[in-house]
């Protein structure tokens, strides 16, 4: 289900701002009804929409890492979500509450980590580019991160897919000899079609109850898995006896 709400919602993504087919105001798809079309650096694009930058989008920001030879700047308590993109790796999700550690305020104000605020965008800069996902809290990052703190008057999502869709030419961008990693001003060079900020967001609404569904959907999903870590091992070790009439597969318990 998740999967089919964020393919339907990439889906959608293409049809309005890469084939231009969002709808005009008679309801009508724009391209193919006669909608007026200009000439730009990046080819031809619906009359009243621009060039500009991810910049235009929102703040892109990077990260830190506390040193990690002082053990006051984290804490295995639920304080601070400090997230690598190790943590995007194994992270399934779309949205991302917390990494493998937690930073403490002083670990946060000793380095230069950054408070990021919900729902801003995080990208991975390097090792490797391209893992995307959406902060369901206020979250740091360390920094292999380029993430975009999303301006209020635009919607999130759009921003999540358009960062799907760039990244080819993102990591054509990039350089490196041990590997490759895309700067923030490599980020701003690279020019982007922008839309008007209602079709932004008239997108944004409609994707916005997937996107809600998807964040329930995984929330359950987590709780379910923490519960089978808890319950697996006391099965395994009998500490949980189950009723002989109860049939078990011990290796569907291990996925």
């Amino acid at each position: 289900i998740i999967a089919n709400l964020e393919e339907l919602s990439q889906t959608l993504f293409k049809h309005w701002f890469v084939d231009f087919e969002f709808p005009d105001e008679n309801d009508n798809p724009y391209k193919s009804s006669g909608g007026e079309m200009i000439d730009s650096e990046l080819g031809e694009i619906p009359e009243r929409w621009s060039l500009g930058n991810f910049e235009n989008l929102g703040k892109i920001v990077g990260g830190g890492t506390p040193s990690k030879k002082v053990s006051e700047y984290y804490t295995k308590q639920k304080e601070i979500p400090w997230i690598t993109p190790k943590d995007l790796s194994k992270n399934k999700n779309t949205y991302i509450y917390h990494g493998e550690q937690d930073i403490t305020e002083l670990g946060l104000n000793k380095s230069s980590a950054k408070l990021i605020n919900k729902d801003s965008v995080l990208f991975s800069s390097r090792a490797p580019i391209g893992y995307i996902a959406i902060a369901g809290q206020e979250v740091t990052t360390n920094q292999g991160f380029k993430s975009i703190e999303v301006d209020k008057n635009i919607n999130p999502y759009y921003v999540f897919f358009l960062l799907k869709y760039k990244l080819p030419i993102i990591e054509q961008t990039a350089s490196g000899s041990t590997f490759k990693e895309i700067s923030g001003k490599g980020m701003k060079s690279i020019p982007i079609i922008l839309p008007i900020i209602e079709t932004i967001n008239k997108y944004g609404n409609i994707v916005e109850s997937y996107f809600e569904k998807i964040k329930v959907l995984e929330k359950e999903n987590q709780k379910l898995i923490q519960l089978r870590n808890t319950l697996l091992p006391k099965l395994m070790s009998g500490e949980i006896e189950i009723p002989d009439d109860i049939e078990v597969n011990k290796d569907e318990l291990s996925i």
